[in-house]
């Protein structure tokens, strides 16, 4: 078992930027890609960002450009960088990591409110 905790969120004005960051504990097996999705109210959740072990990124067309997805294999921490920020970004930003079988765990989501 591994624990996922997210941390960053809050409240920002549209254009400005945010990081969220992605801490999973200690683990017995070796970590794979590391990713983020996001749920806004009355919508599904969906793809984010997600890095791989080797750091091969893959981005949402929508924070193409914007958003930059990074990690730190030692520490097992996983970042998000969100520049350029928009109302339609406002959502619960979910961080997961993915074992050798694919298999992910979840943290519990961390509220990012773009608002002036």
């Amino acid at each position: 078992q591994v624990q996922v905790v997210e941390s960053g969120g809050g409240l920002v004005q549209p254009g400005g930027p945010l990081r969220l960051s992605c801490a999973a504990s200690e683990s017995t097996f070796s970590i794979g890609t590391m990713g983020w999705y996001r749920q806004a109210p009355g919508k599904l959740r969906e793809f984010v960002a997600s890095i791989t072990r080797g750091r091969n990124a893959n981005y949402n067309y929508s924070v193409q450009g914007r958003f930059t997805i990074s990690r730190d294999n030692t520490n097992n921490r996983v970042y998000l960088q969100m520049n350029s920020l928009k109302p339609e970004d406002t959502a619960v930003y979910y961080c997961y990591v993915e074992n050798s079988s694919g298999l992910r765990y979840w943290g519990q989501g961390t509220q990012v409110t773009v608002s002036s």
